[in-house]
C-alpha cells in the first residue's frame, strides 16, 4: 500500500457559511480541508483560523505567482495563521519559491510550501495554447526538479505523474493530488484523474477529493471509504 497517503476534503464552494455546513458534520471523519482563493477573497485570511478551530488541519490553495517580493510579502501577511500546506506556481520561477520559502521560515514555520507544476485542467492543447510544445508528463518534470531544487517542500501535481516524480525525486517532498475521481464519475473540470487507491499506490502523500464527497448521500461515510481505500489510519 501507499506511503501514509492522506485525505483532504477541497471545499471549493461560494461561501464561508456554505463550507462551515458541509464540513462541520465531517469533523473526526477527516483531518485536512482545502480552502481555496475564492473563499479567501471573499472572506479574507480570519477563515483559515475558524477551520482550524474546529480541529480541522488547513491546506491553503492561493497558487500565489508574482514578483519575488510580492510573493514573499503575502507569504509574511500569513504570520501566524494555522495553515499547514500553502500553494505557489512553480511557473514563477526559483528565485520566487526560495524567497516564499525564506519568508515562510519566519512567518509560517510549520507550514510546507508546495509549488504546483500543471494545473490538472491543462491538456496538451491547453498547454500547446500558451506556448508549451512539452506534453504535460514532461513539463511537471522539468518545473518539479526545479521548484524542489529551489526549496518547495513538495509538488502539487496530477496523480498520473506521480510515478516518474517519485522516481526522480524520491520519497522527500510531499506530492500533493487533485483530480481524484472514480471510474463512474464525470471528470468534470479536470483532465487528468485517477482512483483514490491508485493514487496512493503510486505515491501521493494527499489526495485532494471534493465532489465525491460533497456529492455524496452520506459525506462522512464516504470519506471514511476513501480512508481505508488509501490506507490512512482513522
Amino acid at each position: 500500500m501507499a506511503r501514509h497517503c492522506r485525505l483532504i476534503l477541497a471545499l471549493d464552494v461560494e461561501t464561508k457559511e456554505e463550507a462551515l455546513a458541509l464540513a462541520r458534520p465531517l469533523v473526526g471523519s477527516l483531518g485536512w480541508v482545502k480552502l481555496g482563493l475564492q473563499l479567501f477573497t471573499r472572506h479574507g485570511p480570519g477563515i483559515v483560523d475558524e477551520f482550524h478551530a474546529l480541529g480541522f488541519k488547513v491546506f491553503l490553495d492561493l497558487k500565489l505567482h508574482d514578483i519575488p517580493n510580492t510573493v514573499a510579502s503575502a507569504v509574511k501577511s500569513l504570520r501566524g495563521r494555522p495553515c499547514s500546506l500553502l500553494t505557489l506556481h512553480a511557473g514563477g520561477g526559483p528565485e520566487m519559491i526560495a524567497r516564499a520559502v525564506e519568508a515562510a521560515r519566519d512567518a509560517l514555520p510549520d507550514c510546507r510550501l508546495l509549488s504546483v507544476t500543471v494545473l490538472t485542467s491543462m491538456d496538451r492543447a491547453q498547454l500547446g495554447a500558451v506556448g508549451i510544445e512539452r506534453s504535460a508528463e514532461d513539463q511537471v518534470r522539468l518545473l518539479g526538479r526545479m521548484a524542489v531544487s529551489a526549496g518547495s517542500h513538495g509538488l502539487v501535481c496530477s496523480p498520473l505523474e506521480l510515478p516518474v516524480l517519485r522516481a526522480e525525486l524520491g520519497d522527500g517532498p510531499d506530492l500533493v493530488t487533485p483530480g481524484i475521481r472514480y471510474p463512474d464519475a464525470k471528470g468534470d473540470d479536470q483532465s487528468r484523474v485517477m482512483t483514490p487507491a491508485d493514487a496512493a499506490a503510486a505515491g501521493s502523500s494527499f489526495i485532494v477529493v471534493g465532489r465525491p464527497i460533497l456529492k455524496a448521500t452520506d459525506p462522512a461515510a464516504m470519506a471514511q471509504r476513501i480512508r481505508k481505500e488509501i490506507g490512512e489510519s482513522p
